[in-house]
């Protein structure tokens, strides 16, 4: 049974950093991955994917240059790095993870993956 489980989520103010992570058990990070994230009332939004097989990594354009998708095989764990945080990055975050190999460059991929954590809560104060 593949499990995701999200943790670094908290409150910051405007300019701060955070550091999400994602552990996966019953999974192997060799497929796609990524986070997205989602305010209430509003659609889900890709913010960022990365090929687990080649380490290929793309982000939204509204998080390029301040976020960045990494992961470690070793602890099969996937983090997501974000910082110069802003106010409206306000949302809950959710890791997602693909069940077989299909193509990783869209961001807005991340969305429609089939495996997803519970999502972790992250609040940026101005």
């Amino acid at each position: 049974q593949v499990e995701l489980v999200e943790r670094g989520g908290g409150s910051v103010q405007a300019g701060g950093s955070l550091t999400l992570s994602c552990e996966a058990s019953g999974y192997t990070l060799r497929y796609c991955m990524g986070w997205f994230r989602q305010v209430p009332g509003k659609e889900r939004e890709g913010v960022a994917v990365i090929s687990g097989g080649d380490g290929y990594a793309y982000h939204a354009d509204s998080v390029k240059g301040r976020f960045t998708i990494s992961l470690d095989n070793a602890k099969n764990t996937l983090y997501l790095q974000m910082n110069s945080l802003k106010p409206e990055d306000t949302a809950m975050y959710y890791c997602a993870a693909d069940s077989e190999l299909r193509a990783c460059g869209r961001v807005q991929t991340v969305t429609l993956l089939d495996y997803r954590g519970q999502g972790t809560q992250v609040t940026v104060s101005s």
